[in-house]
């Protein structure tokens, strides 16, 4: 059986659209919409993230996709798409023993591509072609501007404006003309050992797929993206979709229930409150929590859930809101990874049965370690593209009660 492993090059830095890939689009992140896709693909049977990103990194893991890291020397401006995928081929087969026979570069600035488009590429690889791309009809009028005179393709001397595909002096009607294909930028297919001796991803025999004009977008700058968010409710079809199975075909529409979960780990600033600190004119600061959220953390306490606070901050105001609640508290944490790891090993926890909720950047490495990563809806985007679950409140706003009710159901109202 062959094996096709999908690549998804994303790089952190971008010119055009600072943090390009974790740019939310519909539900999701635009790393993460790429990973699922690949997901739901018949024919894959991996898909990686070349990143050099933590943030993308965890995003991507989150949703489901081997993480492979990008060397800085690849990882530039300069830095082309093959060297990424062919970096990450080779790091893949080392990594599991084995051999790719057919690789995709599957590019997650096309926000619309679909699990049949990459099928589609993947398939015509396997039934014969050397390479293969994802195409669409194309029946523009393409014009080019010479800033000098000079001499068009056609052998014409002109200055101005002058037709690419076309005669500009005549114009045939949509039938009588030739059709068109324009690259989307979506998904590419290589046969695996004709790209590692061409180091490039046409070569040989060129297949092309096609697919709907109407999902054709490219974001290369910030009135792309907005014109991807404004589409989105129309080609998304309002559905969101959550890994719960390993690979490759496995999304589910479902919140962690009891049964997923173990244990329960909050952060405190900016999930438990509203991430602002009210300071009097002795200094001391205070904060506002959410009486709903209290209602949430006795009902998880009262179903033997085991529960901790742990938090960056040393603020006295954490241990008095720990106290009050009945729950342990960790905090003055530089390592909020470690301190969960060590947690869950002293409690006899799998980290995969924790839900751990959180709001900002430094909640991402305890992200990576737990199954069911949780941010509140007022998180840093980079934080809501690497949950698993994002709740409709924001943080200090009942957000854990909502996270309780996920958890417990109608036990949170008996």
């Amino acid at each position: 059986m062959s094996t096709v492993l999908a690549v998804i090059p994303a790089r952190g830095g971008s010119k055009g659209v600072p943090g390009k890939n974790l740019a939310p689009v519909g539900d999701a992140p635009l790393v993460s919409r790429a990973v699922r896709e690949c997901r739901a693909s018949r024919l894959l049977s991996a898909v990686v993230v070349s990143t050099d990103d933590p943030g993308i990194a965890a995003a991507a893991h989150a949703t489901g996709a081997e993480v492979i890291e990008r060397p800085q020397q690849i990882s530039s401006d300069t830095a082309t798409s093959e060297s990424a995928v062919l970096h990450a081929m080779e790091v893949y087969e080392e990594r599991h023993g084995t051999t790719v026979d057919v690789v995709l570069l599957v590019q997650c600035t096309s926000p619309f591509l679909t699990s049949a488009e990459i099928d589609g590429v993947a398939a015509a690889i396997l039934d014969g072609a050397d390479t293969a791309l994802t195409v669409a009809p194309f029946h523009g009028f393409v014009w080019r501007e010479s800033e000098l005179e000079g001499i068009t393709p056609g052998g014409r001397r002109v200055t101005g404006g002058y037709g690419v595909n076309h005669d500009k002096a005549y114009r045939p009607r949509r039938q009588d003309r030739p059709e068109d294909l324009l690259e989307t930028g979506a998904v590419y297919g290589m046969r695996a050992a004709g790209f590692r001796s061409e180091q490039h991803r046409f070569f040989g025999r060129t297949e092309l797929v096609r697919t709907d004009p109407a999902r054709v977008l490219e974001i290369d700058d910030p009135h792309d993206l907005a014109r991807a968010r404004a589409l989105a409710p129309l080609l998304d079809g309002g559905k969101a979709v959550i890994p719960a199975e390993p690979f490759p075909n496995a999304f589910v529409d479902y919140l962690p229930t009891r049964d997923d979960v173990d244990a329960v780990v909050l952060d405190f600033d900016g999930t438990q409150t509203d991430d602002r600190v009210y300071v009097d004119s002795e200094g001391r600061e205070t904060v506002a929590v959410h009486r709903g959220d209290g209602l949430g953390i006795a009902a998880l306490r009262r179903a033997g859930l085991p529960l901790l606070i742990l938090s960056t901050e040393e603020n006295p105001v954490v241990a008095a809101r720990a106290r009050k609640l009945r729950v342990p508290v960790m905090h003055g944490v530089d390592r909020k990874d470690l301190a969960l790891k060590q947690w869950c090993e002293e409690q006899g926890i799998a980290p995969e049965r924790v839900l751990y909720a959180g709001n900002d950047v430094n909640d991402l490495p305890c992200f990576d370690l737990v199954g069911w990563p949780v941010a509140v809806a007022t998180a840093h985007d980079v934080v809501r593209g690497a949950a698993r679950a994002v709740t409709s409140a924001p943080g200090g706003a009942g957000a854990i009660r909502e996270i309780a009710s996920w958890i417990l159901g109608k036990e949170l109202t008996a």
